[in-house]
């Protein structure tokens, strides 16, 4: 695995990366065929949920060196990216809690490090200041509480764990608390006010990784620390549902109030994590396997989302919507991937995204009607910011400051195309089947 990462930093030339690509896609449905049984050997753990979370990492790494090409020269910005995917894949093979919890916090100063460095305005320092504040604050509890395990168990290696013996169970009081680090760094709604300001501030590799992958880190914490300290469904898990439910409701009415393109895609991502969060805490086999199908699904389409507003920009020079209008006129071809992604984002089937919330719909009805009626109203008003989004972009005269005549360059629509193919892989949907288990 570290070899693949040393071996990106190698390649220079596109149909290189493009090759490396879809190597990794054919390795990861491979992988990903083996089964949800559990291997742990040594430090690592290898399952079809750790191999899909790693191989989700590798692709989105390939796709931030495809898409930012002008950042060749700049060897910092190499180790920058390279430091954050090694740990990154270290957090999800880790078997122990405490390496977890290591690569779980480390992952966090490379992410920094970009927004601050290469961000664009001076706000940044304060997106940097509170991403920081409440991801490090949250983690704090879920830090005592793997000491105390320690103190219970001698051990924090995910094999012993597994062995059932003498698991340690929590009283109810202490569920909150173990879960929210990963709620904030989902983020759930109440907890979400640090991601819309470092994606403004960000730039586009931290966006793409900050989308694609970091978000994902809250939903594999949540189920690797679920299975260690033996939780099982409570009041606090109702409470949690109903709160993760509602708050991704409200953040698709506040996509509708969005004038920043990037606050409008940072936003959507909180709904569709509330998605993620909910099927976690209901601890069934379908809630889990809509939580792993809506990671994968929202990883690589938040990114592309990201990737169209970076190129838009770049066209128009402003990131507020309505100045940014008429992209159809001049880059037609721009248009048809803001189309693409805009219905792959409402889940317009046939894509995996539509997967992923249509596997929730039977949980929450087992659960509550109420909540099936508010998920109904979420993938309907889904749809209406996505729509609102492309007709405000790509409709209308275009203004008179943006660049005309410049046609998109080829790594672009590769970026882009290499985006949508793993979307499809509702086709081969039986994989996402091995997750019904740990």
């Amino acid at each position: 695995m570290i070899s693949m990462i040393v071996f990106m930093i190698i390649i220079k030339e596109l149909s290189d990366y493009v090759f490396s690509y879809t190597f990794v896609i054919l390795k990861s449905v491979s992988m990903a065929s083996i089964g949800m049984s559990l291997h742990v050997n040594g430090m690592f753990i290898s399952s079809s949920l750790s191999n899909m979370m790693v191989i989700l990492t590798m692709a989105l790494i390939f796709l931030v060196m495809v898409s930012t090409p002008e950042s060749k020269e700049d060897w910092t910005y190499y180790v920058c990216i390279n430091s954050l995917a090694v740990f990154l894949v270290l957090a999800f093979k880790f078997s122990s809690l405490l390496g977890f919890y290591i690569s779980f916090e480390a992952c966090l100063l490379p992410t920094l490090l970009l927004i601050v460095s290469w961000g664009y305005q001076p706000e940044r320092l304060q997106a940097g200041t509170y991403m920081m504040l409440y991801t490090v604050g949250a983690s704090l509890p879920l830090l005592l509480m793997i000491v105390s395990l320690y103190k219970d168990q001698c051990s924090l290696d995910l094999f012993v764990l597994s062995l059932g013996v003498g698991t340690m169970s929590y009283s109810s009081y202490l569920y909150i608390p173990l879960f929210a680090a990963f709620l904030v760094k989902l983020p759930m709604y109440g907890v979400h006010l640090w991601l819309p300001k470092a994606h403004v501030e960000a730039p586009l590799s931290g966006s793409m990784i900050l989308a694609g992958i970091l978000l994902k880190l809250g939903g594999y914490g949540m189920i690797f620390v679920s299975y260690c300290f033996n939780t099982s469904w409570s009041s606090y898990s109702v409470g949690l549902v109903s709160l993760s439910m509602w708050g991704g409701f409200l953040a698709t009415l506040m996509c509708l109030r969005q004038v920043d393109v990037k606050s409008l895609v940072a936003y959507s991502s909180v709904g569709h994590m509330s998605i993620v969060a909910a099927g976690i805490l209901m601890d069934t086999s379908w809630g889990l396997m809509s939580a792993v199908v809506t990671m994968v699904a929202h990883g690589f389409s938040s990114s592309a989302m990201f990737c169209l507003a970076y190129f838009s920009y770049q066209k128009s020079h402003t990131r507020h919507i309505p100045y940014m209008k008429g992209m159809l006129q001049l880059y037609p071809v721009l248009s048809l991937f803001w189309f693409l992604f805009c219905c792959i984002n409402m889940a317009c089937p046939p894509t995996l995204n539509l997967l992923g919330e249509m596997s929730i719909v039977p949980v929450l009805l087992n659960v509550s009607g109420s909540l099936a009626i508010i998920m109904g109203l979420m993938v309907f008003f889904s749809a209406s910011y996505n729509m609102y989004l492309y007709s405000s972009i790509n409709h209308g005269s275009s203004a008179s400051f943006v660049v005309s005549g410049v046609s998109p360059k080829s790594y672009l629509m590769t970026s882009l195309m290499c985006h949508m193919l793993p979307l499809l892989l509702i086709l081969k949907s039986n994989l996402f089947s091995l997750y019904y288990s740990w």
